[in-house]
């Protein structure tokens, strides 16, 4: 009798074992159930087709990719690199235009674009929500204010030297909450009556693994568009070497 229960034990524990791996699918199956499956990749080359890269004369790397129903075009400053960090708060940058040619509707999200840093352990950066940038930028502009007040109280013998930076300094967070308010890429869907979108991406560059800048530096945007992930792989310089002559403006 002892034999006969020990062996239905065992068989009831295969049983539960079986029926727990049909229920969470077959290792060939990939990820858990409860895991989203990531999207499939749609990676800008050059010289694939509906891949095009130009320089321009205002000093921007242009990444173009299209298919039958849209194109996005990513226009990096060829001087980025050098601007990040002279920014009141700083960021690194990219612009943004999609054209849809399709009937139906594209959603753009550009809030879960993502940006990797390559060159510095592949860190990746979500895009910068521009309304909490916007309000982040504006604290941190009060409490330089304050502790400039602060210090000119205490030595009143640099005030002109502290109300002048001040001046210079609210002036340059002005132009960037106008910038930022005004110029950045929100979520929006595009149709035949509004086939276009353009505007700017912003990405922290606040991270420890984010260093001094490589020559070159290597980046890939993702951004999730209509059921696929697109992968632009960016280089700046583009080429070794590379120098854009800027058209100076008339």
């Amino acid at each position: 009798m002892h034999r006969h229960i020990t062996f239905f034990r065992a068989t009831l524990h295969r049983v539960v074992i079986v029926a727990l791996v049909t229920s969470l699918g077959s290792p060939d199956a990939g990820a858990a159930p409860w895991k989203e499956k990531a999207p499939p990749a749609l990676r800008w080359a050059e010289g694939q087709p509906g891949c095009t890269f130009s320089r321009g004369d205002d000093g921007k790397y242009r990444y173009a990719l299209w298919t039958s129903d849209y194109g996005v075009i990513v226009a990096v400053d060829s001087q980025e690199l050098e601007k990040v960090h002279r920014r009141v708060e700083p960021f690194f940058s990219l612009e943004l235009t999609v054209r849809y040619r399709g009937q139906g509707k594209l959603e753009l999200a550009p809030g879960s674009a993502t940006l990797e840093f390559v060159r510095h352990y592949k860190v990746v950066q979500s895009s910068l929500d521009p309304e909490s940038f916007a309000q982040k930028t504006q604290n941190d502009a009060d409490e330089r204010d304050h502790e400039a007040q602060r210090e000119i109280e205490k030595h009143p013998e640099r005030k002109e030297e502290r109300e002048k930076f001040l001046q210079t300094y609210q002036k340059e967070v002005t132009e960037l909450l106008d910038f930022v308010t005004k110029r950045t890429l929100t979520s929006i869907s595009l149709d035949a009556a509004n086939p276009e979108a353009n505007g700017w991406l912003l990405f922290s560059v606040n991270s420890k693994w984010i260093g001094g800048w490589k020559k070159p530096e290597e980046f890939v945007l993702r951004l999730p568009l209509a059921g696929r992930m697109l992968e632009f792989p960016l280089s700046l310089p583009a080429a070794q070497g590379d120098l854009i002559l800027r058209k100076r403006p008339e």
